[in-house]
């Protein structure tokens, strides 16, 4: 089985729940998506934040998970950090094969042969939906999974290491599978995988389902300002 890690990129979040601290709200969020990746099997995880997020991600992560610093929240920063190509500041952190010391600047493709990077803002995101992002790249270099709303953005990206050179830079939150499908050498190097919601805004609220297990810090963070149960 191919080597694989999960990456939660913990992105600034643009909008909270009115009543609720927006460090607050997106501390939950980033605590939901490590918990749900921490439980998922035969891969690694990790965390991805700029140097100035790096409180966020020493305050959600369990013992032994790898946080990359990246001078941008981007796929594209994380996957430079990945491969060494950010220089040898680009990787700090816990190294989960060890779970002590700094990762420094080792490139992970001499650990991973694929790698998915997650939204931080999708506290309910099921494990089965991250295994679909990664199913693709048996047989194909990168998948995307599109954000579901109104809002154009991704959920999440996978690829296969080293990252192909034709594909563009990814903004999580404005890009769409048709620009990324435009930049391969041909259509079928991209496979579109199922979307789940990311909470951006009021609407994305009423997507959350009480009835699946997990999102437990959003959940009572919304619980006490009186909007879930």
């Amino acid at each position: 089985m191919a080597r694989r890690v999960v990456v939660a990129l913990l992105a600034p979040v643009v909008w909270a729940p009115p009543g609720v601290d927006p460090t607050d709200w997106r501390t939950a969020l980033a605590e939901d998506v490590v918990d749900l990746l921490a439980m998922l099997n035969e891969v690694d995880t990790a965390v991805a934040v700029t140097p100035a997020d790096r409180w966020l991600a020493d305050a959600v992560i369990w013992p032994g998970t790898t946080v990359y610093e990246v001078p941008e929240p981007t796929p594209n920063a994380v996957f430079a950090a990945l491969t060494g190509a950010g220089g040898p500041d680009a990787t700090t952190g816990t190294d989960p094969q060890s779970g002590a010391g700094p990762a420094g600047g080792t490139p992970a493709t001499d650990r991973y042969e694929q790698v998915a990077v997650v939204a931080g803002d999708a506290p309910d995101l099921p494990g089965l939906t991250v295994g679909k992002l990664l199913r693709p790249l048996t047989t194909r270099p990168v998948a995307v999974a599109p954000a579901e709303g109104g809002l154009p953005g991704l959920l999440g990206v996978a690829a296969r290491l080293p990252v192909p050179s034709w594909l563009p830079p990814l903004d999580m939150d404005a890009t769409v599978p048709a620009a990324v499908r435009a930049a391969a050498p041909r259509p079928g190097d991209l496979a579109v995988t199922p979307s789940w919601h990311r909470l951006r805004g009021p609407a994305d609220l009423a997507r959350l389902d009480p009835a699946l297990d997990g999102w437990e810090h959003t959940r009572s963070l919304l619980s006490g300002a009186g909007r879930s149960g």
